[in-house]
């Protein structure tokens, strides 16, 4: 699990290893990690590697205490990528969640495709992300 999890979000995240600016301005560094970066941070891929697994493991953590029903392997990876990207509070308080912990667990994959937007704006590459999100969450179904 933590294979895929690691190739979903990193493919999509991309590795960049000198904090920049997010489309919305956030400074972001390494695989789309945002938390506690500043501009002018600077990383290596080993120490990018290790932050993008204990970050995975966080917010897998953050899925589990909002998603009150079992998931199989590739559902769960797809929650933690949608909840990396938009955030653990954002996640639990989303329409994916809401869905999925009253039964709806197709509604709740197809909820993923509203999470397509930053600033206001559909962006090519997050409609890409959340496809390739719910049909991983589609899966088995």
């Amino acid at each position: 699990m933590a294979a895929l999890a690691v190739g979903l979000v990193g493919g999509f995240e991309g590795l960049r290893l000198n904090a920049y600016k997010d489309v919305v301005g956030v400074p972001t560094v390494c695989y789309g990690e945002t938390r506690g970066v500043k501009m002018g941070d600077k990383h290596t891929k080993a120490e990018c590697d290790d932050m993008l697994l204990k970050g995975l493991a966080e917010f897998e953590a953050g899925v589990l205490k909002c998603a009150r029903v079992e998931m199989p392997d590739k559902r769960l990876v797809a929650h933690v990528s949608l909840a990396y990207n938009i955030g653990v509070g954002a996640y639990c308080k989303s329409t994916v969640v809401r869905k999925l912990n009253a039964g709806d667990t197709r509604g709740s994959c197809e909820a993923f495709m509203m999470w397509n937007k930053a600033g206001g704006v559909t962006w090519p590459g997050l409609t890409r992300r959340r496809d390739a999100e719910r049909k991983l969450c589609l899966e088995g179904l």
